[in-house]
């Protein structure tokens, strides 16, 4: 019997099924995008590929719970380096952030692609340049996407809050609360969404612009917020995602008090960001709190989940699109950051007014428990042009004699704008990412891959829970598989992947424990500038998985990508039967 195309029997294997259950020995067949059979000692059969994954894992695709593609799929469509780290599904749309649904107004357009493009450092001009901007509302924004992407891995996205309040109020959405007549229109540009297939609606309870100004979602009043999870209550499967402050201004506790407040009584179910997982953010009393809060959403039989990170912040400083310096409330040397052209950012650093003003806000305004306060951890170590060697702030201010802000300029004036600075990486309170992997009621592997393309490079950091986590004997391997694959199916409505049954689609990654590694950044230059070239962002080579599948097709074999691109728009189960 001829099998066909994309028929894959994956032979002696541990098979790790994402229901959390124990690995176990079988082989897996796929045929036509679905998995046909998992049974020990299967025959092969005419025109399959025989994969001997003896000593492997055999695991369902990873899904990865918040990212920020929405803008790179259209000019990233392998979406490098998922595909060899074994991603086959990745959640966009978050934190509010979306590029859909649109205002008539052009320039209310541009605005959303500002936001988004401020708040997860992706050049404006890439936007601009790659989309073609042919929808309205969120169901003409899901037609472009399939009509006009092809991609490596399989997709779902929120409609953004802050992107339905500014198709419906324009520039006011920055200032005001909506008035009945605009909340009934956010209202229904939700219902459209949802109705299209979006995972739900997410909303921004944490970031302010480079101004300091709230976010258009933080503005929205009670009643905007009551309307919308009165909607989202008529749609089971879909979910809330919402963002909130456990890293600058500490509103965490307060803002899930008031969304649990305005819940009360509906079917709504909740994912919030959630429970701190830093070293430092336990120490300052600010897990504890959120902790409590976890515990008690649980205990009263709330569909809340809590979303939790398992990788440390791993940062690079630039003054050429960077929000690190806005959000460590270091809003002088952000200035530098926002200065049209060279010639201005060079005036900048130079400029001793400037400087007086930027020391001062170093030591007194900068966080506390931000990066500015420690300099000898800061490693100066991708200079552009090499005019000084590799070496901590600490140091190279030591050797010039100069407080750390003025060292800092200087070193950026003699080694050129687009050198970047990397930060240490924040010690990670791993005892409660154990936890927290175990907990029903959380969502991992929340890393904001796609976005921050010169700030940090999170793609791949699914990686460390097998590397870091795995293989220290701190979690068994059925737990780290299941917490990035059946558990985020199942909590975004996906019943169709997450686990390895017959039936499934053929979302599949196969791999050698001693074999995969979290590797390290280096720059590749595929952004597009907006003038006819590329700027760059950080990314990393494959772990490598032996293969990833995606609907029965490899993006990832034999040790490199495929150039298969056979992602698909994914929903809850709710729009797919309604679809």
């Amino acid at each position: 019997m001829d099998a066909g195309l994309n028929s894959y029997l994956i032979k002696g294997g541990s098979v790790v099924d994402g229901t959390g259950n124990a690995p176990f020995v079988a082989d897996l067949r796929v045929r036509d995008g679905l998995i046909t059979a998992v049974e020990p000692d299967l025959a092969a059969e005419d025109g399959e590929v025989i994969v001997d994954a003896v000593g492997c894992y055999v695991t369902p695709g990873l899904i990865e719970s918040h990212t920020h593609f929405d803008g790179a799929m259209w000019w990233q469509p392998d979406l490098n380096p998922l595909p060899g780290c074994g991603v086959t599904t990745v959640v966009m749309g978050n934190c509010g952030f979306a590029l859909a649904p649109l205002h008539d107004d052009p320039a209310v357009r541009r605005e959303v692609v500002k936001i988004f493009s401020f708040f997860e450092d992706i050049p404006e001009s890439a936007f601009m340049e790659k989309l073609p901007w042919n929808w309205r509302t969120w169901s003409e924004y899901k037609q472009a996407m399939i009509a006009d992407t092809r991609v490596a891995a399989n997709y779902g996205a929120f409609v953004g809050h802050i992107a339905l309040r500014l198709a419906v109020m324009g520039m006011d959405a920055w200032e005001r609360a909506a008035t009945p007549a605009e909340t009934a229109q956010i209202a229904s540009l939700l219902v459209d969404a949802l109705d299209a297939g979006a995972l739900g609606f997410s909303t921004n309870l944490l970031d302010h612009d480079g101004s300091d100004r709230p976010v258009p979602s933080m503005v929205a009043d009670d009643a905007e917020l009551g309307a919308l999870f009165e909607v989202m209550a008529a749609y089971p499967g879909a979910t809330v995602q919402v963002v909130i402050d456990s890293l600058m201004r500490f509103t965490a506790a307060e803002s899930m008090e008031r969304i649990a407040r305005l819940t009360e009584g509906l079917a709504v179910r909740v994912q919030w960001a959630g429970v701190p997982t830093l070293q430092w953010q336990k120490d300052y009393g600010i897990q504890q709190p959120v902790l409590e809060l976890h515990e008690r959403f649980s205990r009263e039989g709330r569909d809340f989940w809590t979303g939790y990170a398992h990788v440390p912040i791993t940062v690079t400083a630039s003054i050429q699109q960077s929000l690190l310096f806005a959000q460590s409330n270091e809003y002088v040397w952000h200035e530098v950051v926002t200065a049209a052209g060279e010639e201005e950012k060079l005036a900048l650093l130079a400029d001793p007014d400037w400087r007086q003003r930027a020391r001062h806000s170093w030591a007194h305004d900068s966080l506390e428990t931000g990066f500015f306060r420690k300099p000898g951890a800061m490693m100066l170590d991708n200079s552009e042009n090499g005019a000084d060697p590799v070496m901590s702030l600490g140091d190279y201010a030591a050797g010039l004699d100069l407080p750390a802000s003025d060292a800092l300029a200087e070193w950026f004036i003699r080694n050129g704008l687009y050198s970047t600075v990397t930060m240490p990486p924040w010690e990670k309170d791993d005892a409660m990412v154990v936890r927290l992997t175990r907990d029903p009621l959380a969502v991992g592997n929340i890393n904001d891959s796609g976005a921050h393309g010169q700030l940090f490079c999170a793609s791949g950091d699914n990686l460390l829970l097998y590397t870091d986590y795995v293989r220290k004997g701190l979690l068994r391997v059925e737990e780290a598989v299941h917490c990035q694959t059946g558990k985020l199916a199942a909590h975004f409505g996906l019943a169709d992947r997450g686990e390895l049954k017959v039936g499934k689609r053929a979302d599949v990654t196969v791999f050698a424990l001693d074999e995969i590694e979290h590797r390290r950044k280096y720059k590749v230059f595929d952004v597009p500038d907006g003038k006819g070239g590329f700027t760059w962002r950080w990314t990393r080579d494959a772990a490598p998985m032996r293969l990833t599948l995606v609907n029965g097709v490899a993006t990832f074999a034999r040790g490199e990508s495929t150039g298969a691109l056979p992602g698909e728009m994914v929903s809850p189960a709710r729009a797919q039967q309604q679809g």
